[in-house]
């Protein structure tokens, strides 16, 4: 075990995986802000269901914290706190300025602050190294160091866990570079790649899911005009990926704390340098329409197939930002529902990921905790690819629907013969 101890600040879905594979060799503090998070953890319970109760008790040198004074006497700290963007597609700096603001207080010589949280390239540097250096009174790379390692986390996706994805590292000195890496190569099974400097690592990570919501914007957009010409999208695709070098990217509401606003943070800094991006906005704004078209769809087949208005139901299954998790943030699906208030139908939400006692805080949509097979929609719409869904693939997701219904299927996930259209 190493002598040094490591904190590791906001144990949402990256930070609680990365306490539990440290906790199995280090001395680890995982610190939160929220009470009831940490009280949650202390019984081995994890809301996001991520992690079992077998990974808890693995981490046997891991410790849960609250308490801002546990944060004493580390030699590391990494935050992982969220960086959302504001209503003016703008970053967010708040969690991670004050998740820095907090880790000034504990410096000491040699400590390395590690950022994990996705930024754009410089801000570590730019933004939180003089916060760092203000509240601790210690000098960068002289008196203390840091480093990036984004989190490459695929929420949902059991075959790409954190010791499963090659982990990219940096360091703010060549020195300070190897002393990171080699920390996360001790849980990393994938293994590292070392960048040259902090900002090289900030953009690799940053382009990562520009790169795929640039993709999913072109397929978006595929769907769209073959739907025009009475094509349907998924056999396209299938036929087009016959060739070896074809990838098969497929539409869908691209939402989410990642693909949705990463591209804003790379564009924030370009514009700010001067150049005002084009292609990137371009499939950001794009994807953003989607929820609009499908409503646009729905409201025409309700119009075509005269879908009565009196007593008029409509379900949609899934609403997390994607498919097998309990996500919901910045989730499209809610864009959707607000587009679809025109077609007045009483929606009714099933989504067997989320609590819904917890989500009706925040929305005023009804969210059905069990699916009955009494035939009570005129509408149903699958949103999300939930596995949890299949099992309707073989009687078909009418079982749930009047005579008279249409059914959208927005990821192409149920059968051809079982709906009206699929994006």
């Amino acid at each position: 075990m190493l002598k040094n101890k490591i904190s590791i600040i906001g144990l949402g879905y990256v930070g609680l995986p990365l306490s539990l594979e440290f906790g199995k060799k280090f001395k680890v503090i995982g610190f939160d802000s929220s009470k009831s998070r940490i009280d949650e953890l202390k019984k081995f319970k994890d809301v996001n269901f991520q992690t079992t109760r077998q990974d808890f008790s693995k981490a046997k040198y891991l410790k849960f914290s609250n308490n801002f004074q546990d944060l004493n006497n580390s030699t590391y700290f990494i935050i992982t706190v969220p960086t959302p963007i504001n209503k003016k597609n703008k970053p967010d700096l708040s969690n991670i300025i004050n998740a820095t603001k907090l880790v000034g207080k504990f410096l000491k010589k040699k400590s390395i602050v590690i950022y994990e949280s996705t930024v754009f390239p410089g801000c570590t540097e730019e933004v939180c190294v003089p916060i760092l250096e203000k509240q601790s009174n210690l000098k960068y790379n002289e008196d203390f160091f840091c480093g990036y390692s984004p989190e490459r986390i695929n929420v949902g996706d059991k075959r790409y866990s954190l010791t499963n994805l090659k982990k990219i590292t940096s360091g703010s000195t060549i020195k300070i570079g190897r002393q990171v890496d080699n920390l996360y190569k001790s849980i990393i099974k994938a293994g590292t790649y070392l960048a040259s400097n902090i900002k090289i690592a900030e953009a690799a990570k940053v382009i990562e899911n520009t790169q795929r919501d640039l993709n999913i914007a072109l397929i978006n957009e595929l769907a769209i005009i073959f739907n025009r010409l009475k094509l349907d999208t998924e056999e396209v695709l299938d036929a087009a990926a016959t060739k070896w070098n074809f990838v098969k990217y497929k539409p869908g509401l691209v939402g989410g704390h990642c693909i949705g606003v990463d591209p804003y943070y790379l564009t924030f800094k370009s514009k700010e340098l001067g150049y005002n991006p084009k292609i990137i906005l371009t499939g950001r704004n794009l994807n953003n329409s989607v929820s609009k078209y499908i409503a646009k769809r729905i409201k025409y087949l309700i119009k075509l197939k005269n879908i009565p208005l009196k007593n008029r139901k409509c379900l949609i299954l899934g609403c997390t930002f994607k498919k097998n998790c309990s996500d919901t943030r910045n989730s499209k699906v809610f864009d959707l529902i607000k587009n679809l208030k025109s077609i007045k139908a009483k929606i009714e939400i099933y989504d067997p990921w989320i609590n819904p006692n917890e989500l009706k805080k925040d929305y005023k949509f009804k969210f059905i905790k069990k699916l009955k097979t009494k035939k009570k929609y005129n509408i149903l719409i699958l949103a999300v690819s939930h596995d949890k869904f299949k099992y309707l693939n073989q009687k078909g997701p009418k079982i749930f629907c009047k005579n008279n219904h249409i059914i959208y299927d927005v990821k192409s996930f149920f059968k051809k013969e079982f709906v009206d259209e699929r994006l």
